[in-house]
Order: structure tokens, then C-alpha cells, then sequence
């Protein structure tokens, strides 16, 4: 395949990530970049290494008259988040991500681009090829299943690292060094449901809502965006109680971390309020338009004429899966106090699928104090308990607290300053990133997380701001080079 990313800066860099486009990386499907990460390492002689649970590292030595310095762990992960638009046809099991150029930004033909980590994972690689580098010893860490679980991440042997300062190549805003994240938990409800006959003399319809640009569920979950999950569901509520709509199946998002950007249902309403259900749904689609006309210009809401379903959901099952639906909570549940615009706590209505006699509704919740995140965890797990429904919890991931003592903090901001002569904005982040499990599984890891501006992740509408791309290279290379000697530590 061409490489449409050709002569963009650094060329080593962008040539890696153009060859990871090419290899298909889902989430818990990561054999084939493994393979190809490995491969890349064996080809320049490179120490390397893959755990029981399909993390890779690769060690570099120093560069001459660099052996002294202390060892750096630069750390991203391989896989990446699989979303597609309904009218794109693509297998990410086998088929390469298309990335193009779009005026000062990369992206890709109705799919995510997975710069959310790929970028990353291209500069380890470029910094694995390159000899120029001024560098000391370095672990270059690959890990599996970030987006699904963090699996990769809570799977760490303690003895896999010797470097006790890690650079974390995954966020998303250039000029931003991050030293902190949120701690999140997995909600997973299964409602079990009856099916009866559709009624007689009644109308089929298929209802869509789309347009929704998406997005992380942490990083982006304050902005206004709309969730096509609860925005279905407010016109399924009102026909419901307005004119005796019936639903057979309702479908919306996917991803635990991802916005719902997409939902749809199949429903039936009496015959004879056939026009009143059309009436309402544009009047719907006027009013939810207008509500999102500055964050969400492209929402359409529609309704259009379908095959009569097999079954409807019985009244009891219908109401308990709606008025639970609606009092789910989504978005910010609270700010900090501390930290200016930061979200401290948060919840996202990400999926809902019809199985054969079961209804899976999956939600994720973020916190920045385990108190928070177990407060907000218990307010959607009593939501749906109330109708009926079990609720499964996963692991959980801890958070980072911020260090103020920082080592690498320091000496990332001065380069960072050196550099572009501006100061960078420290921050903690609401997304889940790996070092909070990191540091927890080494105690003593001094950590920062930075990367190049990317939007709409997690979601086809995912865009890599060039120019910052060549900016996180430069800063990488230049916190490499003042890494100190563990005498000056000391």
C-alpha cells in the first residue's frame, strides 16, 4: 500500500506509523502487531522479550558516554480502539486502518486511526532504529488489551523492569505534561426479559440516531456531547407513555470507553397513531438538534418504515428497560475542588445489546478518589438493581496521584521550555492511563505522560495534529538526553 504520509517530519517516525496502519491491532487481537513489533526489534539486534501475557520489551543500550544514566521506561500500548461508521464497510480483524491527510491533520476513511496509541508505539520504534540519539539505557515497554481492560498493564511481573523512571507516551494534547490520572470501574448490567406477540393493527418502524461525533468517555466526557444512548431513549419514553409504543429491540454504542455515538430501534405503535409517532419523532429531532446546535451539528434524529418485528418486549420488561435507561446517570457527577475545570468524577452510558432472552447494558465509571468512584459506581448499580437486573463489577483500576516532587516532571517542563519557549501546562487527566497500575505494581516509578494533540479519539472522527507529532519527538529526544545519573539523584 502507498505511503500517504511520506515526507511528513520526523520521516522515521511517520514511516512506522504508517506501517502500523497497515497491521491490524483490535483490542485482545494483538498477535499480528506483536509479531510485527518483535520483528522490528530482531531485525536491529535489539534485546527483546514477551511476557505470559503478550506485553513486548525491548532493551537499547546507552549510546557512548551515556551508560551512566539512569534507565527510562517508555511505555504505550499496541491496541486500539475498533469504531467504525454504520456506512463504512471494514473488518479490523484483517484489514489495514486508511489513514489521509486533511489540511493539517491525519485521518482515516470512516474509522478510528488509532494514533490512539499507534503514534506511540511509531516512536519507540523510531527510537529503537535510530543511532543518532542521545540516550542511556532504555526499556522500551508494548502493552496488550489498554482499551478493553488494561490487562497488558495489570498482568506486570515485577520483575519485568529495572528502569525506575517511565515515560508514558499515551495522552492526547501537546504542551500538556500529565501526572495524574482517574482510577475507573467497569459496570456491567444483564436484564433478563419476556417476549410476546406484536399486536395486531399496528406500524413498524426502525428509529435512528446518529451524527454524534463520540469520543473518550474520560478525556472528552465534559464537553457537551451527546449520547445517543440517552437521547433515543427520551423519545422511546415519551411514545411510549404518549401513544403505546412497543419495542422489540434497541441497540446503541459500543465500547465501555467511547461515547455512544450511534443507537437504534425497532418499534411498533398502534396503526391509528401512526401519524401522531411521526409527528413526534420530528418535532423530537427539532428539539434535540437544538439542544446539541453548537456541540453536535450533524445529530439526526429519524424514523423510517420497517418490517414488522418478530417480537415486542412485554409491558413489565419494557417499562422496567426504559425508566431504568432514563435514570441512569451519564456524564460529569462531579468536579474537583482542587484542580480548576477538572473532572473528578464521571459515568458513561456506553452500550446496549439485545441477547436471546437478556438485555446487556454496559457503563464505565471514573473517579480521581477511590471514594468518588465507588459513591458513583453504587449510583448506577442501584438504578438498575431497583429494576430487577444484576449488575457485575469488574477489577477496577487504581489512580495516579501526582507527584510534586517529580523528578521527570522537572526535567521534562525545562526541556519543554527550552524548546518551544513557553511553559507547558501541568495536568492531571480523567482518562485511565496505565501508570496508575504501574506504579503501583513498582513503587518508586517516576512518571509523565505526554504526547501530540489528538481528537475525536475513540471515535471515526479521530484526527492527528501534524505539526505537533514532530514537536513530541523533539521533546522525547531532548528529556532522553538530560536524564540524569542516579549520583545526581542522590
Amino acid at each position: 500500500m502507498e505511503n500517504i504520509l511520506k515526507g511528513l517530519q520526523p520521516e522515521l517516525l511517520w514511516r512506522y506509523f504508517a506501517e502500523i496502519c497497515n497491521v491490524p491491532r483490535p483490542s485482545k487481537k494483538e498477535e499480528k502487531i506483536r509479531e510485527y513489533i518483535v520483528s522490528v526489534a530482531k531485525k536491529l539486534n535489539l534485546e527483546c522479550q514477551v511476557d505470559a501475557i503478550g506485553n513486548v520489551l525491548v532493551r537499547k543500550p546507552a549510546t557512548p558516554g551515556y551508560e551512566n544514566r539512569q534507565t527510562v521506561v517508555l511505555q504505550s500500548h499496541m491496541d486500539m480502539v475498533c469504531e467504525k461508521n454504520s456506512d463504512t464497510v471494514h473488518d479490523f480483524d484483517n484489514d489495514p486502518i486508511k489513514p489521509y491527510i486533511a489540511n493539517e491533520w491525519v485521518k482515516a476513511q470512516g474509522t478510528t486511526l488509532g494514533a490512539d496509541d499507534g503514534i506511540g508505539v511509531a516512536a519507540q520504534l523510531a527510537l529503537m532504529e535510530d543511532k543518532t540519539i542521545e540516550h542511556g539505557p532504555l526499556e522500551i515497554l508494548v502493552t496488550v488489551d489498554e482499551e478493553t481492560g488494561l490487562t497488558g498493564a495489570f498482568n506486570l511481573q515485577p520483575d519485568f523492569l529495572k528502569g525506575r523512571i517511565l515515560l508514558n507516551l499515551d495522552s492526547e494534547d501537546e504542551g500538556e505534561l500529565f501526572i495524574g490520572c482517574a482510577g475507573g470501574e467497569d459496570s456491567v448490567v444483564t436484564m433478563a426479559y419476556q417476549k410476546e406477540a406484536v399486536p395486531a393493527d399496528t406500524a413498524s418502524f426502525l428509529i435512528k440516531v446518529f451524527g454524534l461525533k463520540g469520543g473518550h468517555s474520560g478525556d472528552d466526557i465534559n464537553k457537551g456531547l451527546g449520547n445517543a444512548n440517552k437521547i433515543i431513549n427520551r423519545l422511546l419514553y415519551a411514545a411510549q407513555n404518549e401513544l403505546g409504543l412497543r419495542l422489540s429491540e434497541l441497540k446503541g454504542g459500543n465500547l465501555r470507553n467511547a461515547i455512544a455515538r450511534e443507537a437504534f430501534a425497532k418499534v411498533v405503535v398502534p396503526a391509528n397513531r401512526k401519524d401522531d409517532f411521526l409527528k413526534m419523532a420530528k418535532e423530537f429531532n427539532t428539539t434535540v438538534k437544538t439542544e446539541f446546535r453548537i456541540n453536535e451539528p450533524q445529530l439526526e434524529v429519524t424514523v423510517e418504515p420497517a418490517e414488522q418485528p418478530a417480537f415486542v418486549m412485554s409491558h413489565d420488561s419494557q417499562l422496567r428497560l426504559i425508566n431504568s435507561l432514563y435514570a441512569c446517570p451519564h456524564g460529569v457527577i462531579a468536579m474537583s475542588a482542587e484542580i480548576p475545570n477538572f473532572v473528578e468524577t464521571s459515568t458513561n452510558l456506553a452500550a446496549i445489546r439485545f441477547r436471546d432472552n437478556e438485555i446487556e447494558i454496559t457503563t464505565s465509571q471514573r473517579s480521581s478518589g477511590e471514594s468518588g468512584k465507588r459513591d458513583v459506581v453504587n449510583m448506577v448499580t442501584s438504578v438498575f438493581e431497583l429494576a430487577g437486573a444484576k449488575v457485575v463489577h469488574g477489577d477496577g483500576y487504581p489512580g495516579w496521584a501526582p507527584n510534586a516532587n517529580s523528578v521527570i516532571l522537572d526535567i521534562t517542563r525545562n526541556c519543554y521550555q527550552k524548546l518551544f519557549k513557553k511553559e507547558p501546562k501541568v495536568l492531571a487527566i480523567h482518562a485511565g492511563l496505565e501508570c496508575g497500575l504501574i506504579g503501583e505494581k513498582f513503587p518508586g516509578m517516576d512518571m509523565i505522560s505526554y504526547g501530540p494533540t489528538i481528537k475525536g479519539a475513540h471515535s471515526p472522527d479521530e484526527r492527528l495534529l501534524i505539526e505537533t507529532v514532530d514537536m513530541f519527538w523533539k521533546l522525547t529526544l531532548e528529556v532522553l538526553k538530560n536524564i540524569p545519573t542516579e549520583k545526581q539523584i542522590a
